[in-house]
């Protein structure tokens, strides 16, 4: 394989392995629809800062989210909002995975 080629699929790994965990999934999904807190999430996600403090870091260092601190708080907000067309895949490749098995489950049974 070029290396080239290498580096750029191990920084689309990279990006992926930061969004391969259901509170940052959780994040990601809050973050659509408006910035929030590191509190605001606390509360939602009900882990304590540290942890999602963590999680939200790993999103950051994967270019997926970017912060704002305003006082005390820190806001976060999705840096490429196109990050949620690949969840459109995601849900099609669940349906498709759902409908064959459904459609082995329909022809053993029969």
């Amino acid at each position: 394989m070029l290396k080239n080629r290498k580096n750029h699929l191990q920084a689309r790994a990279r990006v992926l392995k930061a969004m391969a965990h259901p509170t940052r999934l959780f994040i990601i999904e809050e973050l659509e629809k408006t910035e929030r807190c590191v509190c605001d999430l606390t509360a939602m996600i009900g882990a304590d800062v540290s942890t999602v403090s963590k999680h939200l870091s790993v999103l950051k260092q994967a270019g997926i989210v970017f912060d704002d601190k305003r006082g005390n708080q820190v806001f976060y907000r999705l840096r490429v909002p196109c990050i949620l067309n690949f969840f459109g895949c995601v849900e099609s490749v669940l349906e498709t995975q759902l409908r064959s098995q459904a459609a082995l489950l329909d022809v053993s049974g029969e």
